[in-house]
């Protein structure tokens, strides 16, 4: 180019380069690599491309902007304008040519990776480049003198207009490809999905002219016992909907060893809970379609993230060799599959499928999820990642190694197992606190933000009711229990006598604590029985024992912070996890929540295909560590027993509270005076 040509600069890239007068801002940008949208290829139809030019002078660049630095408003824009509207200022980058010297700004919108944030509390974005996008292209139309096929010509446009090598089509797609052809008169818009292992492009699906209805993909935590799937665009990384139901497999177990077995005990046991879940996961696909208002066939990818056991059972393969030592999962590595292999019928026909890497044995492609999103490998500190569920994943790790576990907690975290719990639904009691003097409980539900001691709660809560306690409920009433003496540390509900209140009833040999009686009125009595607190006991021993291997195995005895993750992990109060002994003790604003963390790794695989290659590589550097077969494990497991903990001190725990020193084993009070001090509420 010559010296004279103008020269053109993009922000924020910074890229910059001559161009003869004359050149498209859309071709400078491509010639520069600029992330400049365009699903049109440059025929001013799909409005991908906006820009902001500048006017005036930029120090910065060295560049002064005439007003006449970019050609004059066109038919085509003004077209579009009247139809769809322009932001002032934008232009089409495919339409405005260069005149003279100019500085371009790529809004957010118009960038092909664009930056999503990923949650408020994080600076972390999600770098929008899916595996599936959209391509609009114009195709030769048949000659009898060139005898090529209507695929092949359309494999050469792309090629030409797209530079995409390595074209594949199924026989279903080769069926509407005709017909499609013609209704748009030969464009069309393809969507293409890219295997990052392989240098191939797979056509999805094929639609006449310019596609704009979009182009969606599903997320999906696959747990033991809750399936939580987001439906996202393709192009905005936006989430159109999120929903959730119960695995169905829990009528074979509700725990992943008791599904094991079931598979073991009976023959064909394996395929009626692949077939149980694969049934639900179709039905949850059409109601979350159905709830977003969109096509089902415009879903063409999804990307999913389970334990090990469930893993196995989704694809298909019998789990029982993760029953016994050494845990051998029939395949580790990341799965990159046709939808329908999966039986995934309630999709686009040719959908894709992609299954994230497991870590190990029974440490899965959940655990692998929560380090795709958390990114323990590059922490600063010590943190320790807690995906809280029926089986907790557990990472431990900073720049220099990471560690990771699975623990049995079992369900009780979700409320299953305990004797008035329920999933998290309005109308489930979600947060609970007890008056340390008068042993009376105030509670809130979901779906209303009043205390049930505030005026117009029981209006509030007329529709729904209240109708259990949930997961996040049980841990914040169990330790509201030990801080207000109801429980002493071994765990043991004290009687009426004891605990000075009446709210202490007798239940067989042992005590419960009342916290909601509608009996009266035909509603629930909701309690605390001694077998809800010896659940919570056992699964949350689990955890911290978990988390304790972890620390033996790096050589520490504290850690710098904690990340509670899990389906219900943004709605567990750190201080109460703490006082239960769920997770060691650090001061109380080093715990933070990253909310469904596993989703979120899954969702970040779904928007961004390099993150696929990403994980790949940092399962392989992430060392795993058997619980089932470490000593070491069952001496934390009993000592975690005591609420919070028998041996371990939590010192910054009692900067914050006293916990009372009651036993009701000895019926005595062991000297606490009375005095419980309390700062918080």
């Amino acid at each position: 180019m010559a010296s004279q040509d103008p020269l053109v600069v993009f922000t924020p890239s910074g890229k910059r380069g001559r161009f003869p007068a004359g050149t498209p801002i859309l071709t400078a940008a491509r010639k520069l690599g600029v992330d400049l949208d365009s699903v049109c290829g440059g025929r001013g139809i799909c409005s991908k491309c906006q820009i902001t030019p500048g006017v005036g002078e930029f120090s910065k660049h060295g560049v002064t902007v005439a007003p006449d630095a970019l050609s004059e408003w066109n038919a085509v824009e003004g077209r579009y304008d009247q139809k769809r509207g322009l932001k002032p200022g934008r232009r089409l980058g495919c339409q405005a040519q260069v005149q003279s010297d100019v500085v371009i700004d790529v809004p957010p919108e118009s960038q092909v990776h664009k930056q999503v944030v990923r949650k408020a509390a994080s600076a972390r974005v999600i770098v929008m480049d899916p595996a599936t996008r959209l391509y609009f292209v114009e195709v030769e139309e048949p000659d009898m003198h060139e005898p090529t096929g209507d695929f092949e010509r359309l494999k050469r446009a792309l090629e030409k207009q797209w530079e995409v090598k390595g074209l594949r089509a199924d026989l279903s797609l080769m069926g509407k490809l005709q017909k499609v052809l013609r209704k748009g008169k030969w464009t069309v818009t393809v969507a293409l999905h890219r295997d990052h292992q392989a240098e191939k492009s797979t056509v999805i699906d094929i639609w006449p002219g310019l596609h704009e209805a979009g182009l969606y993909g599903l997320a999906i935590d696959l747990g033991s016992t809750t399936v939580a799937a987001h439906l996202t665009d393709l192009e905005t990384g936006e989430v159109k909907a999120s929903s959730g139901i119960m695995n169905p497999q829990i009528r074979f177990g509700e725990d992943l060893m008791s599904r094991v077995s079931y598979a073991m005990m009976n023959p064909g046991g394996e395929a009626e809970m692949t077939a149980a879940v694969r049934e639900a996961l179709n039905t949850l696909f059409e109601e979350i379609a159905r709830e977003a208002g969109i096509d089902p066939a415009l879903i063409v990818e999804t990307v999913f993230v389970c334990n090990p056991v469930m893993h196995h059972l989704l694809l298909g393969i019998d789990p029982v060799e993760l029953g016994q030592a050494p845990f051998a999962l029939a395949t580790s590595n990341a799965l990159r599959l046709d939808a329908k292999e999966l039986d995934l019928t309630a999709i686009n026909p040719r959908a894709k499928t992609y299954v994230l890497p497991c870590i190990a044995g029974h440490v899965g492609a959940d655990a692998a999820a929560v380090a795709l999103s958390e990114e323990p490998g590059k922490s600063e500190d010590l943190a320790l990642m807690v995906d809280v569920g029926t089986n907790a994943e557990i990472l431990l790790g900073d720049k220099s190694r990471v560690l990771a576990c699975s623990s049995p907690t079992g369900p009780a975290f979700e409320g299953a197992q305990i004797s008035s719990g329920q999933r998290a639904a309005p109308g489930a009691i979600e947060a609970i606190r007890i008056d340390p003097e008068t042993k009376e409980p105030r509670f809130r539900v979901i779906g209303c933000d009043l205390w049930s001691d505030e005026d117009g709660f029981t209006e509030a809560t007329a529709a729904t009711g209240i109708t259990g306690i949930c997961g996040s409920g049980i841990i914040e009433a169990v330790a509201e229990m030990r801080l207000a003496g109801l429980v002493d540390a071994s765990g043991l509900i004290g009687g009426a006598d004891k605990t000075g209140t009446e709210r202490s009833v007798p239940e067989g040999r042992t005590h419960a604590y009342l916290i909601h009686d509608a009996s009266a009125e035909g509603g629930p009595r909701i309690t605390v029985t001694q077998g809800d607190i010896r659940a919570i006991q056992l699964a949350k021993s689990a955890l911290y024992a978990g988390a304790r291997l972890l620390m033996d195995t790096r050589g520490v005895d504290k850690v710098d912070r904690v990340v509670l993750a899990g389906a219900f992990g943004a709605h567990i109060s750190p201080l109460h996890a703490m006082v239960l002994g769920m997770i060691p003790d650090v001061p109380l604003d080093k715990v933070t929540s990253a909310g469904n963390a596993a989703g979120t790794g899954a969702r970040i695989a779904l928007c961004n295909v390099a993150s696929r290659k990403e994980i790949e590589r940092v399962v392989r550097q992430i060392t795993k560590v058997e619980t089932a077969i470490e000593p070491k494990f069952q001496e934390h497991f009993v000592n975690a027993n005591a609420i919070p903990h028998a041996t371990d001190p939590f010192p910054e725990l009692l900067k914050l509270v006293t916990l009372p020193k009651v036993s009701f084993n000895t019926g005595g009070d062991e000297g606490d005076g009375g005095r419980r001090r309390r700062r918080r509420r």
